[in-house]
């Protein structure tokens, strides 16, 4: 086991988190190595010094709203629509009492059915798949998609029907990342898009082009905003592998302080490590990694920061 190897398992070492075999090379390097046995000694000194610092309490404001959401969360998840898909409607768990009540039963599935058939069933008859009598101002409805319909409204004398809806047109951007309209998309895309689905696939498409002002704001305002824990985490590696600049290193110094995700914190510990040793460490740094040494609610984060300062604090 190399001195860096030790250094890197000092935490695991500390909590007795590793493996038999992984301890027995630990302890054999540490027999060996004075500078290792210092950093241990010194790593546990700190560990001692934090375990003594008062734990700090959550207010009384902060603990009834967390309450709160939690009490309504279980609320939706029990008595919600959720709730009602997952269980299944009343009327299909309902065991009928009489064969009265079941054919009710049945006689109310099949006239949904039919009803919601009735479109396709009359297309099929009249042996055509689309409305033969549609004006030819109708859009292509193949293209668009229809997210409110406010009136239909039936011509007895014509056969004929007129529906008033909203709908959006399908629209396909094809191009190179250059493209000012293909930024903008995918820039609103990594902002705004509720799937993060998409938002991931979208991040995929800007990586190449990642070190560009831009794009770059939109990757810093993701990995400060957005709500999923792996998006943010993909963000910070790839920012990580762009051009160093004073609004990454920011940002990443901000995803250790406020990230409410342990793992991205752990990760942006890593990042900046890696920052510093390339770049130097300067002061903001090296305080805000040893306030986090004492402060952050995570002992691993605790333990990590702590290991910077000792790394990169002189």
């Amino acid at each position: 086991m190399t001195c860096r190897e030790l250094e890197q398992n000092l935490p695991s070492l500390l909590y007795g988190d590793l493996t038999v075999p992984e301890q027995a090379a630990c302890d054999e390097h540490l027999a060996m190595c004075a500078d290792c046995r210092a950093a241990r000694e010194q790593l546990e000194r700190l560990h001692q010094t934090l375990a003594h610092r008062p734990e700090a309490e959550v207010s009384p404001a902060l603990l009834a709203e967390a309450r709160m959401a939690l009490d309504e969360a279980i609320e939706n998840q029990q008595h919600g629509w959720s709730a009602l898909i997952r269980n299944g409607l009343p009327i299909l768990r309902f065991q009928p009492a009489s064969g009265f009540a079941l054919a009710v039963t049945f006689i109310l599935l099949g006239f949904g059915l039919g009803w919601g058939l009735r479109p396709h069933a009359l297309r099929l008859a009249s042996g055509v798949t689309e409305p033969n009598n549609a004006a030819t101002s109708t859009p292509d409805l193949g293209n668009m998609r229809i997210s409110d319909i406010s009136g239909i409204t039936p011509d007895p004398q014509t056969g004929g029907v007129k529906i008033t809806m909203d709908a959006a047109r399908r629209v396909t951007l094809e191009g190179s990342l250059d493209d000012p309209n293909i930024q903008k998309v995918l820039v609103y895309a990594m902002k705004n898009y509720d799937n993060p689905g998409i938002r991931r696939d979208t991040l995929d498409a800007l990586r190449s082009h990642a070190d560009s002002p831009n794009i770059q704001q939109a990757l810093i305002y993701a990995m400060r905003h957005d709500p999923n824990a792996g998006v943010r985490l993909e963000v910070l590696e790839t920012l990580c592998n762009t051009k160093p600049t004073d609004d990454v290193h920011s940002a990443v110094l901000d995803a250790i302080e406020h990230d409410p995700n342990a793992g991205v914190r752990v990760a942006a510990v890593d990042a900046l490590i890696d920052h510093a040793e390339k770049e130097g460490c300067d002061p903001h740094t090296g305080s805000t990694l040893e306030h986090l040494a004492a402060t952050d609610t995570n002992p691993y984060v605790r333990l990590k920061c702590a290991n910077a300062v000792m790394r990169l604090v002189k």
